[in-house]
């Protein structure tokens, strides 16, 4: 069954936003911190780390214009590799990786809504309660995705505005402390920057986790409107955007934290609160649980599609390529995620597994790299129609044209944009 294409520009802009700005950003700047050392190399760690994410989307969108079906990594292995190996992914990271994601970031929504509640001197939020409340979380999000398609993403729309405020504000809490002169922090500039090697990586993997979600759009190539145009410009303005949120937010940070202050504290976003706008310091909890929210609908969302494609190709039960008549929405194979998901986070120790998994995940993405050489020059794929390659032509001609003729420049331009 052919699936509508019912997802415009802001949509496909939404879920990548959506589905980046979770609880990365409220979890990774210690690990980043760690990792970097210093606070302006903790600043140049996030922006590096955004832009690799940038230019393996941009790499990912040229695969989404050649092969057009839903599933992203999936389909651009099968495509490239044939089926074991793509098999073997679509088990790891649909059976494994997006249930235990899923449900981290149901927890994470159920501590940060309790918390408040629990603010009281007299103890921590209780564990089976944080477990009830995150199951509740996610059956909510499943009875949301089998009911519309369009609700789904207009829930996406509006959580991902909804992040961005909170954002937002921490984004202006930090300029008016700069206007105050609260820049002693920012002042120590690369400062005790940390010069081993494998302890910056660990710091670039916190970075990357919290832009994991960058190939979101792929996963519903087949419902993007005009995907040809629309993917590609959705990842060159979703990005940027991320990119630009998250430095910023860590500069907010920086104004009234010490890296000591940073790397000691256990929810960042919380502890900048309480020392910037104390009397309202209750409002962050409720956007970063409105942020996993967002998050997990957007994971959901995609990963369903996935198990769509997967089970179409005869690698998982027929049942999972099933969509409803009506909706259009593959409700067995969201329905099995959130069974897991729920397994997962019932099990509320799951920490050791999503970090082998986010290892496994890293591996797939370096071969999906040797799966656009493939694309590019194999005489099967060679030839096909490229959207996101004649972006940058287009953009290289239109520099010879302003430029007064220099040849050694426009070759040096021509290996940068090619």
């Amino acid at each position: 069954m052919t699936v509508p294409r019912t997802i415009g520009i802001i949509g496909a802009i939404s879920f990548i936003v959506g589905t980046i700005i979770g609880s990365g950003i409220f979890i990774s700047p210690k690990g980043v911190a760690e990792g970097s050392g210093s606070v302006a190399f903790s600043l140049c760690s996030w922006a590096i780390c955004g832009i690799i994410s940038m230019l393996a989307a941009l790499c990912y969108a040229e695969m989404g214009c050649v092969i057009k079906a839903s599933g992203a990594d999936y389909a651009f292995l099968d495509a490239a590799f044939g089926s074991v190996l793509s098999f073997i992914f679509s088990w790891c990271w649909a059976m494994l990786l997006k249930p235990a994601s899923m449900a981290t970031l149901s927890l994470t929504c159920a501590q940060y809504i309790l918390t408040p509640l629990f603010n009281d001197g007299c103890g921590d939020v209780p564990e089976d309660l944080k477990k009830i409340l995150a199951t509740f979380v996610l059956l909510t999000l499943i009875a949301i995705n089998i009911y519309s398609v369009a609700l789904a993403a207009r829930i996406q729309i509006i959580f991902t505005a909804a992040k961005l405020l909170a954002l937002v504000i921490i984004i202006i809490g930090g300029i008016v402390k700069l206007c105050q002169g609260f820049t002693e922090n920012l002042a120590t500039g690369f400062d005790g920057t940390e010069t081993s090697p494998g302890v910056i990586a660990l710091g670039f993997y916190s970075g990357m986790f919290a832009y994991d979600g960058w190939n979101a759009a792929n996963f519903i190539m087949e419902e993007i409107k005009n995907p040809e145009r629309n993917l590609p410009l959705s990842i060159i303005i979703g990005l940027p955007l991320v990119i630009v949120v998250y430095v910023m937010t860590n500069v907010s940070y920086f104004t009234v934290l010490s890296m000591d202050d940073l790397m000691a504290s256990p929810a960042v976003a919380i502890t900048w609160a309480e020392r910037v706008i104390p009397t309202v310091a209750w409002i962050i909890p409720i956007f970063v649980a409105m942020s996993t929210f967002g998050s997990a609908n957007g994971s959901l969302f995609a990963t369903g599609r996935l198990l769509f494609v997967t089970a179409r190709n005869d690698h998982m039960p027929e049942v999972f390529g099933m969509v409803h008549v009506e909706t259009f929405s593959p409700v067995p194979a969201s329905i099995l995620l959130i069974i897991l998901a729920i397994v997962f986070a019932l099990s509320g120790n799951i920490n050791s597994l999503v970090n082998f998994i986010s290892f496994i995940k890293w591996i797939f993405y370096g071969i999906n790299m040797i799966s656009l050489i493939i694309f590019r020059y194999s005489k099967k794929y060679k030839d096909l129609p490229r959207p996101v390659k004649s972006i940058s032509r287009c953009f290289y001609n239109s520099i010879c044209k302003l430029r007064s003729p220099n040849n050694q420049w426009i070759k040096i331009k021509v290996v940068i944009l090619m």
